[in-house]
């Protein structure tokens, strides 16, 4: 029985499952989710206990490479619209726990390999964390981080909570200007009926005309000598013919200027006409533009792009990206070639691949091991976090290569994400449970004062760069804090105060970014 029980996957599951439990215990609105699972290990790590470190490295690859995958779009298109914003932030923030954390190694006499965990624990980062073990091979380190995390998440939750009042920022104000802000980016899409009374743009075809092109709205139906239909490129428009305009209010108004008066009319499809929302999951039509695809050929035409909830206006240069939702009217008799030309298949969204995740890991522990001398002074390397993350982040981002989609289903990926999560806190906690007591007889109280500074002077400084400097909306501010803490207790308390999706855009925003400077500064600082 004892052989058993001291075998390491009954130890791993056993941890994993005390873990989750005590995990889920709230107190007054706070609890230690996932994280919960470091304590348990360090303690039966304490009592003797181990895991095989092969598990480690498994977490650790799924974890990480799973962020990237899922984080890749949405980070390289935000970081091209708010790049520099989130750079300044979320380096302010790092880059001074990073110099506190170097800070006190030189004046309290820490160890590095305990330091570089309190950085991480301080600033609530798991993946962190790996990259600092991977850089460190010390399991100290783990131990640093259990007593510095549950600083960091309980000072990240009342600085979000205390910071706006400090500020006199009215939250429910904060939350309308957030809204117009949103509808200001992205306009709502309507539709208008309008009669084409410009003898300018009489007797020509669409594809002469280009209104898409000229006014950012789309023609969706055409009304010609009493029939209705789905234009293509080559419909000639005449005086007194009816087009169903489709684009934001500004597209709109341009389109009315250019083709004729709004009038109040139902414009239904003929018999052999329809309307249908149409998913993209056929690999073929992936990162294809509309152009490619030439749909026209088919009698049909895109009118519509729903795309994370949003709903985009069509272009010619719009590339398909793996689960869009297209409107799409045209012809009955070539719906059925339009559906397998774009896939149409709700299932293939559920589906996980695993050639991507094998190959994007083969692949990403490649280019960690690449090393790169830096003015003479040292070589530096992406290592094994930081190789995998940056292959996860551009190959999703470029969506597809060949026949490989480098994508995961939303379900599949959180699946993938938590269980390698688990398993590496459970390793690293019960490596570092050794090493636990003694650690915290001589520098625990000084330990958890180092903790808190590191947690909130940097969120502090952070925080008033994007207030003052960018005067960004507080919601956001507050999302983009938590993002760069990589803190998910503190969005949750953001979460509750607002029903604006405000706080966890900006967190997804800055979240990889964050990632990326705490591996960066743990291995810088485990090689000064």
């Amino acid at each position: 029985m004892s052989d058993f029980l001291h075998e390491g996957y009954f130890i791993l599951f056993a941890i994993i499952a005390l873990g989750l439990m005590l995990g889920n215990a709230r107190y007054k609105g706070f609890s230690l989710d996932s994280s919960a699972v470091i304590f348990v290990a360090l303690l039966l790590g304490h009592l003797g206990f181990s895991i095989p470190e092969a598990f480690q490295k498994l977490g650790l690859l799924l974890f990480i490479f799973t962020i990237g995958i899922q984080a890749g779009p949405g980070f390289f298109e935000v970081f091209r619209r708010y790049g520099r914003q989130l750079i300044v932030i979320a380096f302010t923030l790092i880059a001074s726990a990073a110099m506190l954390t170097y800070a006190a190694m030189l004046f309290f006499d820490l160890p590095a390999d305990l330091a570089i965990g309190v950085f991480n624990g301080a600033l609530t980062s798991t993946p962190g964390l790996a990259a600092a073990i991977e850089a460190t091979g010390s399991a100290v380190t783990a131990v640093g981080y259990g007593i510095a995390y549950p600083v960091g998440v309980v000072g990240v939750i009342l600085f979000v909570q205390l910071f706006p009042g400090l500020l006199r920022v009215n939250l429910k104000k904060e939350k309308e200007h957030y809204r117009d802000q949103l509808l200001e980016d992205h306009p709502g899409i309507v539709n208008k009926i309008l009669k084409v009374t410009n003898q300018n743009i009489a007797g020509k075809s669409l594809r002469e005309l280009d209104l898409r092109g000229m006014t950012g709205a789309v023609v969706s139906r055409v009304k010609q000598q009493g029939k209705t239909f789905a234009p293509n490129a080559k419909t000639v428009l005449q005086l007194g013919d009816l087009i169903k305009v489709v684009g934001n209010e500004d597209a709109i108004s341009r389109m009315e200027l250019l083709a004729g008066v709004s009038i109040d009319e139902d414009l239904s499809f003929d018999e052999r006409y329809e309307v249908s929302w149409m998913l993209v999951t056929n690999k073929s039509s992936v990162n294809k533009s509309i152009r490619e695809l030439n749909l026209t050929a088919l009698n049909a035409t895109i009118t519509r792009i729903r795309r994370s909830g949003i709903d985009l206006t069509p272009h010619p240069h719009s590339r398909l990206r793996f689960g869009d939702k297209l409107l799409i009217s045209g012809s009955s008799q070539e719906m059925v070639q339009v559906q397998k030309l774009l896939g149409n298949d709700a299932r293939r969204l559920s589906e996980t691949n695993f050639l991507p995740i094998a190959l994007g890991i083969v692949l990403g522990i490649g280019v960690g091991a690449i090393s790169i001398p830096i003015f003479g002074l040292f070589d530096f390397s992406l290592g094994l976090t930081g190789g995998v993350l940056a292959v996860a982040l551009i190959m999703s981002n470029i969506g597809k290569t060949g026949p490989i989609l480098w994508s995961m289903s939303g379900s599949g990926n959180q699946l993938l994400r938590r269980l390698g999560l688990l398993l590496f806190m459970a390793t690293v906690g019960t490596n570092a449970g050794a090493e636990m007591a003694g650690v915290i007889e001589q520098d625990g109280f000084r330990l958890i004062g180092i903790g808190a500074a590191i947690t909130l002077l940097p969120m502090f400084a952070a925080a008033l760069v994007a207030h003052y400097a960018f005067k960004m909306n507080m919601l956001s501010l507050l999302g983009v804090l938590t993002g760069a803490m990589t803190s998910t207790p503190g969005l949750a308390a953001i979460d509750s105060k607002t029903e604006t999706d405000a706080p966890s855009v900006a967190y997804a925003a800055v979240y990889p970014l964050a990632l990326v400077l705490m591996i960066l500064f743990s291995q810088l600082l485990s090689i000064i």
